[in-house]
C-alpha cells in the first residue's frame, strides 16, 4: 500500500529541477503524506474490526465447548458430536483471526515507520526548498552564497594563513627568549 506513496515521493524528488517544479514536488509529497495518514487510519479501523470479530469467535468457541461439556455430563452423544464440530470450527477461526491480527499490527507498525520517514523527507525538502528560494532572491539582488563565494573563500584562506603565521612567530619569539637571544 505504501509502496505507491513512496514511489510518488521519490518521483517527486527526482522531478525537482527548478523553483516551479519544487512547489509541485512539495505538493505531491504533502498529498502522499495525507494519503499515508488516511491509510493508517483505515488500517487501525481494520485492526479494531478484527479484534471485535476475534472476541465474538472466542465467545462462540467458549459457548461450543461449554455446550459440549454439558451434553457429555447428561450423556447426549449426538449433541457432544455437534459441539465438537462447532468447537473445531470456532477454534480454527480464532487461530486465523489471531494470525490476521498479528499481521495487521505488524503492517501498521511498518506503515507508521514509513510515514515518519516520508514526513522527514517532506520536512527536509520543504526546508531546503525555502532556503534555495531565499538564496535565489539574494543572488538576484546581487548577493552571493557563502559556500559559492570565491572571494569569501580566498579571504578565509588568507585569514587562516595569517593566523598560522602569527602563531609561528609567537612560538619563535618564545623559543628565542628561552635560548636567551
Amino acid at each position: 500500500m505504501f509502496e505507491r506513496l513512496k514511489e510518488a515521493i521519490n518521483a517527486a524528488l527526482d522531478a525537482a529541477t527548478g523553483p516551479p517544479d519544487s512547489r509541485e514536488m512539495l505538493s505531491k509529497m504533502r498529498d502522499a503524506v495525507i494519503e499515508a495518514r488516511a491509510a493508517l487510519e483505515a488500517m487501525k479501523q481494520g485492526i479494531t474490526k478484527t479484534e471485535q470479530r476475534l472476541a465474538v469467535e472466542r465467545k462462540q468457541l467458549s459457548d461450543a465447548e461449554r455446550r459440549g461439556q454439558m451434553a457429555a455430563k447428561i450423556g447426549d452423544q449426538e449433541t457432544v458430536d455437534v459441539a465438537e464440530v462447532f468447537t473445531a470450527k470456532h477454534r480454527e477461526r480464532v487461530e486465523v483471526l489471531q494470525d490476521k491480527l498479528e499481521a495487521q499490527r505488524a503492517e501498521l507498525a511498518l506503515a507508521e515507520r514509513e510515514l515518519e520517514e516520508m514526513k522527514g523527507k517532506l520536512k527536509e525538502t520543504a526546508g531546503s526548498s525555502h532556503a534555495d528560494a531565499a538564496w535565489r532572491e539574494i543572488e538576484a539582488a546581487g548577493g552571493v552564497r557563502p559556500e559559492t563565494d570565491v572571494g569569501d573563500e580566498l579571504l578565509r584562506s588568507n585569514l587562516d594563513r595569517a593566523a598560522r603565521e602569527a602563531e609561528a612567530e609567537a612560538r619563535l619569539d618564545a623559543l628565542k627568549k628561552k635560548m636567551g637571544r
